[in-house]
């Protein structure tokens, strides 16, 4: 199905709660700027650039979009570097020394592109690649907290056979951590207890950690409370449920981005779910496809959205004091 910019009497948002109209314009529409991908994953906003990279998951290629200029071949391949096909790149970040960071589906590594930003190459120093000695089963999404230490999620999506292919061999889906003192140099596992972790993203305060879970049996969000050495305090909790809207909306929970006033866009069941720091479900943004993920430019004011074959965005109301 063809993606039609959005009109006025079609509008993309489903408004549970008014305060929805405190952060997006209830006229809003959104703007398709790229399509003809098989799953665009991953997207990141470089404010120096004006640039948007994200990638294309089955293609092994990410890809690159800057005003007037449409979209463009960035990385190829982003995530496998073998011979052959596997998936490629996934999440996306842009690390605290400026280096593209990548989850690499392919070569079930994270990765650092070896590179400047506006000369990609597929050089890549790898950073994480096994736990004790055993392989990563596909890295898939990325963040780092303030004080430089990565965190990602490792479920089986770029294994061909996923849970039961044979290459597979760690026998849980985890939440890991690396670069973190004093264990610089020490992948750290955080929890092993969720199913498929997906997505997820701190707090402003980094007080907390959501992660999301793309079980479509049990189709959560998490919440992780830290300390102030960023450990777990307790077992964490579920911040929101959308299992009941799994059979009947295009999604699972995946990506996720925090803003600066604490407001969450996270991808799921609908589109783009966008909460309140309590859990309050203030509204989706239906972008009428299965939506991977969403990015923000360093302002706030505007959410990038990857959704199936389709790159999107839609303007945000300036956040408030």
């Amino acid at each position: 199905m063809a993606c039609e910019k959005n009109t006025p009497s079609q509008s993309p948002l489903v408004v549970n709660d008014p305060a929805l109209y405190k952060i997006i314009d209830k006229d809003v529409v959104i703007d398709t700027l790229a399509e003809g991908f098989t799953w665009s994953e991953g997207p990141v906003w470089l404010e120096q650039e004006q640039m948007l990279i994200w990638t294309d998951v089955p293609n092994n290629i990410a890809w690159s979009w800057k005003e007037g200029q449409g979209k463009k071949e960035y990385l190829n391949p982003s995530g496998y570097t073998g011979s052959g096909k596997r998936e490629g790149g996934n999440g996306l970040i842009i690390n605290q020394q400026g280096q593209l960071v990548l989850c690499q589906h392919g070569d079930r590594s994270v990765a650092a592109m070896d590179a400047p930003l506006t000369s990609p190459q597929s050089n890549f120093k790898i950073l994480a690649n096994n736990y004790q000695g055993k392989k990563l089963n596909s890295p898939n999404d990325i963040v780092q907290d303030k004080a430089g230490t990565y965190w990602f999620t490792d479920p089986p999506y770029g294994l061909p056979k996923q849970m039961e292919d044979p290459e597979k061999e760690l026998d849980f889906q985890g939440v890991y951590r690396f670069g973190h003192l004093p264990n610089k140099d020490t992948l750290e596992l955080m929890t092993d207890e969720l199913s498929l972790p997906n997505g997820l993203a701190f707090n402003p305060t980094e007080t907390v950690l959501y992660v999301a879970v793309s079980d479509p049996k049990r189709a959560i969000w998490m919440k992780y409370n830290l300390d102030a050495q960023n450990n777990f305090v307790g077992a964490g909790e579920v911040f929101f449920d959308a299992t009941k809207w799994v059979a009947t909306k295009k999604g699972l929970p995946d990506g996720l981005k925090v803003r600066a006033d604490g407001i969450i866009f996270a991808t799921g069941p609908g589109g783009v779910l966008v909460f309140t720091p309590e859990g309050k479900h203030l509204g989706t943004i239906d972008t009428g496809q299965a939506t991977a993920n969403c990015a923000l430019n360093k302002a706030g004011t505007m959410l990038y959205m990857t959704a199936h074959n389709y790159v999107m965005r839609i303007p945000l109301l300036p956040m408030q004091n």
